[in-house]
């Protein structure tokens, strides 16, 4: 018997086979490749990770999804049935090299999620049914209503592409909200080293906080500067002192932070 939708686990299991083939279609070829799957629910989109790739190991908090996943995939040694929280697993360490990343995510944990998959070592690429509000926001450019922390912190890092749009009768039980089919691809070029990833993230997330300010206001806020040391960083990086945070791209904000990291002392946040 089918387990049926939890609610404390945000369950909506994706039914059409449609967006579940754009899913799989849009993680390229999988022959002889090792496929992540977050939440695989009963297994729809995993009967077809299944039968293109060479191992896929999934994810599940559900008890009951697992043992009946693990039933279902029985007689597949290629198929593993990781029990617990994804936030706790080792995505690099559950895939045992590289591999390629698959989710249906629940809504209320999408962004920690994503953020937990950029950990070091990244998979080769991502696909994520969110949201639609999320899959906006991910991939909005500067100057749009909807650009903020996410979209900086994200493209910073990779290449965002929405691909699909999705309505709520894709799925059981229906959710209240449209969703979207994303693909995250590592940029070969990211704007900010391993090492300066954490300082970005929060400086951005902080300027956004002070999204209606000045940047020589946002700078000398988030980086505890005065007046004088905060517009000599912004002119130093060729940015206007009266620019947004909504305006700014993320090699600008890396630009903010490469320095604000310069060993003068006074001006590291």
């Amino acid at each position: 018997r089918l387990p049926l939708p939890r609610k404390r686990f945000g369950q909506h299991f994706l039914k059409d086979s449609r967006v579940l083939d754009d899913i799989a279609d849009a993680l390229g070829d999988l022959r002889g490749r090792t496929v992540v799957e977050i939440g695989p629910g009963r297994g729809a989109l995993t009967d077809r990770l299944v039968s293109r790739a060479a191992r896929v190991a999934a994810i599940e908090v559900d008890r009951d999804l697992v043992q009946y996943l693990r039933t279902r995939y029985a007689g597949q040694p290629h198929v593993e049935i990781v029990e617990g929280d994804v936030l706790t697993q080792s995505l690099g360490h559950v895939a045992g090299g590289p591999y390629v990343l698959a989710g249906n995510v629940p809504y209320y944990i999408t962004t920690p999620i994503i953020f937990h998959a950029l950990e070091v070592p990244r998979p080769d690429v991502a696909v994520y049914l969110v949201q639609k509000e999320v899959a906006d926001r991910m991939a909005a450019p500067p100057g749009s209503k909807v650009y903020g922390a996410l979209s900086v912190n994200l493209q910073a890092l990779v290449h965002v592409e929405v691909i699909r749009n999705v309505p709520p009768g894709a799925f059981n039980p229906p959710p209240a909200v449209e969703s979207a089919v994303v693909r995250l691809t590592p940029r070969t070029d990211p704007v900010v080293p391993p090492s300066l990833e954490a300082r970005f993230r929060s400086f951005v997330l902080a300027a956004f906080g002070l999204r209606r300010k000045q940047l020589v206001r946002v700078v000398r806020t988030v980086a505890h500067l005065d007046a004088v040391q905060a517009l000599a960083v912004v002119t130093a990086c060729g940015l206007s002192p009266e620019a947004r945070p909504e305006t700014l791209t993320p090699a600008d904000f890396a630009m903010l932070i490469r320095a604000l990291s310069r060993p003068q002392g006074q001006a590291a946040p």
